[in-house]
């Protein structure tokens, strides 16, 4: 937790690879994290299943096939609609953009849908794929992105998997390239407790080795924790 190499992510290739480019890096410097679609299809069969109700089933109202026939005509046709106006609002949006650009800016909202960055990690993530350094910063910008929300999303998703001190926390987001600010934010952003975290950081500790009392605060204290978060965190934990 107190210090982060940073890693290059793997080659990556393909439409359907792009967003998780970065997976190969270690989880405490980049989270990368799908549902398994397994689980998402398993849990579809298992909704129809329970939602099915009876094998016998009330005869439709007289008309109701009529009725659902106009209604699904209707819904296609605002479906249609809709699609159509998106698209139009979209080339609108963006009538000037060269074909580098375009997918620049395609790539990078491909990565906001599925993780938290910081406005240059993106950057350098287009950069990696091959992209200008112009045509990186437009898809980048392009997102109009809140990258103090950014920066909250990212703290939370580390808060997820590791214990952090609140400075070793605002240090993680700054080397991920979130600015004082954005990472200050995203870290108050959490109200996590850090009483709490030396806690659970002293116990991830003594899981793999053995300590003295004073050894073990210590330890907390060079993570950033306060001297009495750190002795919080160690009491809590027997000593």
């Amino acid at each position: 937790m107190s210090d982060s190499t940073e890693n290059n992510p793997g080659d990556f290739s393909g439409p359907d690879a792009k967003a998780q480019a970065k997976a190969s890096r270690s989880w405490f410097q980049k989270k990368r994290f799908m549902i398994p679609l397994g689980i998402v299809v398993v849990s579809i069969a298992v909704g129809t299943a329970t939602g099915g109700g009876s094998d016998t089933q009330d005869p439709a109202p007289a008309g109701s096939d009529t009725a659902s026939e106009e209604s699904a005509v209707v819904e296609d046709a605002s479906s249609e609609n809709s699609s159509e106006e998106q698209a139009e609002e979209e080339v609108q949006s963006f009538p000037d953009e060269s074909v580098g650009e375009e997918n620049a800016r395609e790539s990078a909202s491909g990565y906001l849908r599925f993780s938290s960055f910081s406005r240059t990690g993106l950057v350098d993530q287009l950069l990696f794929e091959g992209f200008s350094q112009a045509e990186a910063e437009y898809g980048v910008d392009a997102q109009d992105a809140d990258w103090s929300d950014q920066a909250a999303q990212s703290a939370d998703n580390y808060l997820s998997f590791s214990a952090f001190s609140r400075s070793g926390l605002v240090d993680q987001l700054l080397f991920e390239g979130f600015t004082e600010a954005e990472a200050d934010f995203g870290v108050s952003s959490t109200n996590a407790d850090w009483n709490e975290q030396a806690a659970a950081s002293a116990e991830s500790y003594l899981e793999f080795s053995s300590f003295s009392r004073q050894g073990l605060i210590d330890q907390l204290v060079f993570e950033g924790f306060s001297q009495s978060e750190a002795e919080f965190g160690v009491s809590q934990n027997g000593f």
